[in-house]
């Protein structure tokens, strides 16, 4: 069985994983395993962040 490589889509998960490294970083926000999973579709890594990120993450959205 052959996987298919979508180009779009690879380049839109890393230009979404850009995006949010910004965006959280300017919200003083770092997530540590931020990244793009070779997932099909492409998959976003967001785990992995201590619980004051959490909590940092959590009130930013609250008040979005």
């Amino acid at each position: 069985m052959t996987i298919g490589y979508d180009a779009e889509a690879d380049r839109e998960a890393r230009n979404t994983v850009n995006e949010l490294r910004i965006v959280l970083g300017s919200h003083g926000i770092k997530l540590p395993s931020l990244g793009r999973d070779y997932g099909d579709p492409p998959l976003i890594t967001l785990g992995n962040c201590n619980l004051a990120t959490a909590r940092a993450l959590v009130d930013v959205l609250r008040r979005a």
